[in-house]
């Protein structure tokens, strides 16, 4: 890394500025309001700006308008859910299209918005983890550096195509299951904005580890300090004795509010795990606490 201009890092003492996000982990186009080389960059978590996908406020103008008029999270979260269920004709997929009698159909249609984060609770790793990460990489331009095993260069095209090919099964004759995942992004911010006092920018999250990979770690500040590139959506906890959980050590991170893809508890009884946080990735600056 270059030395020659410094960045102060929230009250820490200055670190080499900026680490910029490796060409291999981005796409130069997206689908939001910032390329991927700016909103994955450390800048953006020390000065978070909103993300915006492309279309959605336009498109679904009607329901934030009914959300704005609800004072209470779960009378949102259940105009949220009919919103959904009747725009996507989630609970009469005939209406969307879907062929009646093919029990294989009938399944895959199936495969909605809480379907995705249900199976990404119960292992990042599966189909629908890989939908969400490659949701992520279209939507935002951050590519997936892990699923099942790395895949963070061309010596690893084995384990890239079978990502491609798990994502692709995953996606196959769905109901328009990334549109339904933008404006679930979308209602999250939503909530998120009216639920922080107003001036808030970050949540400080959590998340138990074991290890990082030598590509992983960008810059070691100091004993407990460090610059990483993290995988482009990875699950954290608001608990800190929950993350403690999930590892042999533990890490605190500032996260932008506007990196938050989804957390349980804005479906509140729809989901377990009600601690849990999905963030967007690219470089973040961490501090080990054990």
């Amino acid at each position: 890394m270059t030395n020659a201009a410094s960045c102060t890092v929230s009250n820490n003492p200055p670190i080499p500025c900026d680490p910029r996000l490796p060409k291999e982990a981005y796409w130069s186009i997206n689908h939001c309001n910032l390329p991927a080389a700016i909103l994955g960059g450390l800048t953006f978590q020390r000065h978070p700006a909103p993300l915006l996908i492309d279309g959605v406020a336009e498109l679904h103008a009607r329901l934030f308008r009914l959300l704005a008029a609800l004072g209470e999270p779960e009378a949102r979260a259940r105009q949220f859910m009919d919103y959904m269920a009747v725009h996507f004709r989630l609970e009469a997929l005939e209406e969307a299209g879907l062929t009646p009698g093919r029990s294989k159909a009938k399944l895959r249609g199936r495969a909605d918005y809480l379907r995705m984060v249900r199976g990404w609770a119960f292992d990042p790793n599966s189909q629908e983890g890989a939908v969400l990460k490659g949701w992520v990489e279209s939507r935002f331009g951050l590519l997936t550096r892990y699923h099942e095993s790395l895949i963070d260069n061309e010596a690893r095209y084995d384990a890239w195509l079978h990502f491609q090919e798990v994502r692709s099964h995953g996606l196959y004759n769905t109901n328009a299951l990334e549109a339904q995942l933008d404006l679930l992004y979308s209602y999250c911010q939503y909530e998120l904005q009216r639920s922080q006092p107003p001036a808030s920018l970050h949540l400080k999250l959590y998340r138990g580890f074991n290890h990082f990979s030598d590509d992983q770690v960008l810059e070691k500040i100091d004993r407990r300090r460090m610059i990483v590139l993290l995988n482009n959506l990875s699950s954290f906890s608001i608990n800190r004795e929950r993350a403690e959980e999930f590892g042999d050590h533990l890490l605190q991170v500032q996260v932008p509010m506007t990196k938050v893809f989804f957390y349980n508890r804005v479906l509140p009884g729809m989901l377990k795990g009600e601690d849990e946080y999905v963030v967007i990735g690219g470089i973040y600056e961490v501090e080990r606490l054990a």
